[in-house]
């Protein structure tokens, strides 16, 4: 069962803000604070704070619909990041909807629109993220084996069901992409040939892929959370074992007709 220990609501003064991420203009977060719980997560680093209660809170800009709908007007039309800080699909998604209403105002815009989400949630909003002219979904997943994701992901969507939700975005024709990061470490060269073939057959067009991020505090609690061999390896011999992995992607990348681009 996901809970929240808080739920702190606030109005924002802005929607968009600029990003430097790269094929993005701007970033629009409906939610700070995230239930997904990713033991592996960075954002605590960028928002600078506390990572121990990190997913026990959620911060709801409760009038972001509406800010958005008259920064529309004004601003310069480019590519809109939804979400680049804190998954927009989580759990309050569900009943909250911020994600679903800023949709709507985009459509009405009609501005450019790449969501990230390692949530199925996404699904309920396919008939609206269709209406845009140019909009994709990234899922992101790290690995197939969903043991290992209830570790490190705790209250996220279990694999089958985000392997699922890219069938359903690329059967309704909405350009859709895997954020494959960070790469697990139980995944071996010889595992590469299944996990691209998946991503293959579920219709995707591009895969990014990216290797865990050490910022501070991350390797204490990925050691906390488990003593599985795999992890350890994982701190201690990443770039070696990375590098090899990344360029057996890239390979057989090529004859899946996969795009390949690698996220640092």
């Amino acid at each position: 069962m996901i809970t929240v220990a808080k739920i702190r609501e606030k109005h924002c003064k802005t929607a968009l803000s600029p990003s430097r991420l790269p094929g993005l203009d701007y970033s629009l977060n409906p939610y700070t604070g995230c239930q997904h719980g990713c033991v592996y997560c960075y954002v605590p680093n960028i928002l600078r704070v506390t990572r121990s209660d990190w997913g026990q809170w959620v911060e709801v800009k409760t009038n972001i619909p509406t800010v958005l709908a008259k920064e529309l007007k004004t601003k310069k039309p480019g590519v809109i990041g939804l979400s680049t800080v804190t998954d927009p699909y989580q759990p309050l998604e569900k009943t909250r909807r911020l994600t679903r209403y800023c949709l709507e105002q985009l459509v009405k815009a009609d501005f450019p629109v790449c969501i990230q989400t390692k949530s199925s949630l996404i699904q309920r909003d396919v008939d609206i993220i269709q209406k845009l002219s140019n909009a994709e979904v990234m899922i992101s997943i790290g690995t197939l084996n969903d043991s290992l994701r209830k570790i490190m992901e705790p209250h996220s969507s279990a694999i089958q069901q985000r392997i699922d939700t890219l069938h359903t975005c690329s059967n309704a024709g909405i350009t859709t992409k895997v954020f494959f990061g960070p790469i697990y470490p139980d995944i071996t060269k010889e595992d590469i040939s299944t996990i691209l073939s998946t991503f293959a057959n579920a219709g995707v067009s591009q895969v990014m892929i990216d290797t865990l991020n050490k910022k501070p505090g991350i390797v204490p609690e990925i050691q906390k959370q488990t003593n599985a061999p795999c992890f350890k390896e994982w701190i201690d011999h990443d770039p070696v074992w990375y590098n090899e992995i990344k360029h057996e992607i890239h390979h057989l990348g090529k004859q899946l007709d996969l795009s390949i681009v690698d996220a640092f």
